[in-house]
């Protein structure tokens, strides 16, 4: 459920209309269909490293013991920003969320009490976030399972006087509209919708069987991928024209035109909005109590490996790392705090500076598993002893370095128009860039590291 509930976001029942709009529904569905085709052989990289060694460090732990130890600080840290940063940006979600029924309300008392359930949430044990996780997860699921049979029931009259049939989707310029290079473009909202599967290998260190239970959830991406995604965009496309301005629009703040929504209303489901909303509601809360799970294991792995303050290694009785917990909930408030102050400057350039973190997160798993099977090989290891293996190796590694490359070298093509280049905007798309090469180098040069040599490379499991 971790897995699923990773995946599903407002990405899908928000930012998928915009796709559809830009690209066209058949253009919307090859994006879709070529990031999650490069998150399933991620995930299988992943697997194969969290299966061996499952730790709730994972990434920062492969990077140190594979690569070299300044990788592994530096993808410990960008992944812990990239989690820490989005518990402010869901608790202003949430706020958002919540005008739709009180308009008045004031945003602050609801990220107040936002923050506070999430950290009762993550403070009682284990447990409690993953069941939370569970139930959260399994209202998406319910909602996108309702939301695919009443748009099939659609799409052949039912529900309608009409039928809605297949001519939306190749009317006007669809189903590709703006070809390849449109297509292109909604890589990185593709991948951004993505983000958050790889949290499976963080939730790996904890889990009851890791050998079982891991190559379970990894398996399970390619169809959550092609049902939950795929088919939701297909039906989309095929009831709602591309060229309903609705789709553009679709916003947290707006949800009375999420393309959901759209469809529910079609079918003559009056409540529609109000029920996409609470669905919303609880895919901000999801994504907020996940942030602060994974931005805590991993502050909590960096001081347990040297990489962070001693004193965040703190464990509590009920095994939850506390003072990491403390730390992030904290840095979560400031965040959120800041956007009331001086137009919310501060809090806009850390929200951009994670916009391309999780794509440089997926870039360090994919570097970490060549160099894995690599080094597993060059050791005289016999391959048939992994409990799961990577199918196609090194085709995954090498299709996930391509795509997020892409994604990353596109990520500031909005800021550069007819009238030049905006090099503001281009500096705020591209700062997390910069960040991550400081902080290699930084840690690279200070404490003398160097890239680990495959004979070298440590596949002790002494601590599991």
């Amino acid at each position: 459920m971790i897995a699923i509930g990773g995946a599903i976001g407002t990405g899908l029942f928000v930012a998928s209309g915009a796709t559809i709009s830009q690209a066209g529904p058949g253009g919307a569905l090859a994006a879709y269909l070529a990031i999650g085709c490069m998150v399933y052989f991620l995930m299988t990289s992943l697997g194969e490293m969290a299966t061996y060694l499952p730790v709730s460090g994972s990434f920062e732990t492969y990077g140190t013991r594979f690569v070299d130890p300044a990788f592994g600080f530096t993808l410990g840290w960008n992944y812990w920003l990239s989690w820490a940063t989005t518990i402010p940006a869901e608790l202003a979600a949430g706020a958002l969320v919540m005008k739709y029924w009180l308009p008045g309300s004031s945003d602050l008392l609801w990220g107040s009490i936002f923050l506070g359930l999430i950290f009762l949430l993550n403070v009682l044990s284990v447990k409690g976030y993953g069941e939370a996780e569970f139930w959260f997860a399994g209202i998406k699921v319910i909602t996108i399972i309702v939301f695919l049979i009443v748009g099939v029931l659609m799409i052949f009259g039912i529900f309608t006087s009409s039928t809605a049939g297949f001519a939306n989707f190749t009317s006007g310029e669809a189903p590709f509209k703006g070809g390849f290079l449109a297509i292109v473009g909604i890589f990185m909202i593709a991948g951004f919708s993505f983000q958050g599967t790889e949290m499976v290998g963080i939730a790996s260190g904890e889990s009851e069987d890791p050998e079982r239970n891991v190559p379970r959830a990894i398996r399970s991406v390619f169809w959550r991928v092609l049902i939950f995604y795929v088919f939701s965009i297909l039906v989309i496309g095929l009831i709602v024209p591309y060229t309903d301005p609705s789709l553009l629009k679709s916003d947290v703040d707006n949800i009375t035109i999420s393309p959901f929504t759209l469809v529910f209303q079609k079918a003559g489901l009056a409540f529609a909005a109000s029920l996409m909303n609470a669905v919303i509601l609880t895919s901000v809360l999801s994504a907020g109590n996940s942030a602060a799970y994974a931005s805590t294991r991993m502050l909590w792995a960096l001081a347990q490996s040297g990489k962070a303050p001693k004193f965040l290694r703190k464990i509590n009785a009920k095994g939850v790392p506390i003072y990491a917990l403390y730390a992030n909930i904290l840095f979560g408030l400031i965040v959120f705090l800041s956007s009331f102050v001086g137009d919310g400057v501060v809090y806009l350039w850390l929200l951009n500076m994670t916009g391309l973190t999780g794509f440089l997160t997926w870039v360090g798993i994919a570097i970490c598993h060549y160099r894995f099977r690599k080094a597993y090989v060059a050791q005289g290891r016999d391959l048939n002893d992994l409990k799961f293996k990577a199918k196609w190796y090194p085709f995954g590694p090498l299709l996930t370095l391509i795509l997020c490359s892409i994604v990353i070298i596109g990520q500031g093509s909005g800021v550069i128009s007819g009238e030049g280049i905006n090099w503001y905007g281009m500096l705020v798309s591209y700062i997390s860039l910069p960040v991550f090469i400081i902080l290699w180098i930084g840690y690279k040069v200070m404490k003398k590291t160097k890239v680990v040599p495959l004979e070298k490379c440590d596949f002790s499991r002494d601590h599991l």
